[in-house]
């Protein structure tokens, strides 16, 4: 009985990790690098979600990561008010994933 509990526990943590490692501490560099911080805090609204609002509300979505980095790069509004998000296209696109995951991770 232990032995089946033990692989049940093992195989619930395997199976609630994210698919991808996130690199936390480069996630926030680039927080700090692109000044998102401007708009964005990660537990308080600014003038955009707050980054804990934002992984709660896509949070077992599987086309999140693809939703937000192109919001990122092309900007809009509607999802979280009237504010519209300035588009970020020349912010590398590597960096804007990483970045998404990073939020997607709070």
């Amino acid at each position: 009985m232990k032995g089946f509990i033990g692989i049940a526990f093992a195989a619930s943590v395997v199976l609630a990790a994210p698919a991808y490692a996130v690199d936390m501490a480069k996630g926030k560099a680039l927080y700090d690098k692109y000044d998102c911080h401007t708009c964005h805090k990660v537990d308080v609204k600014v003038v955009g979600p707050a980054y804990k609002d934002v992984a709660a509300k896509y949070k077992g979505q599987a086309d999140a990561e693809g939703k937000l980095v192109e919001k990122v790069i092309k900007g809009g509004s509607g999802n979280w008010g009237t504010v519209p998000m300035l588009p970020h296209p020349n912010v590398p696109k590597e960096d804007i994933v990483t970045l998404v995951q990073w939020v997607l991770a709070q």
